[in-house]
């Protein structure tokens, strides 16, 4: 199955990706979320620290890397998601419609 590997620069992503491979799918991209300054931000959904690593972990892994800023803030933390353009999840949904215009034959993340 062609993936996009969602990544944060940390531990567990990167076993993610190791795990991925070993099960025969195929990583046609990476693709991450980045804050807009510093290091770690105050998210219920993003890992940021280790955002630094990303485009060498790109470049180590031969793979094209979809990048977005992360523009919204955590308005949405209930049980249920309910739509809000001012929400970080949002983010992620435009990051994903970018790597699947690129990669329309993508059945995983």
């Amino acid at each position: 199955m062609k993936v996009i590997g969602l990544i944060s620069g940390g531990k567990d992503s990167i076993y993610n990706l190791y795990r991925c491979k070993e099960e025969g799918h195929e990583i046609v991209c990476l693709a991450n979320l980045k804050p807009k300054t510093g290091t770690e931000i105050d998210s219920y959904m993003y890992q940021s620290v280790g955002h630094e690593c990303i485009e060498a972990i790109a470049q180590v892994m031969k793979l094209p890397l979809y990048r977005r800023i992360i523009e919204g803030g955590s308005c949405q933390i209930g049980e249920n998601y309910i739509i809000d353009k001012n929400d970080e999840v949002e983010d992620l949904f435009i990051l994903l419609k970018a790597v699947k215009k690129a990669f329309p034959d993508v059945q995983g993340l």
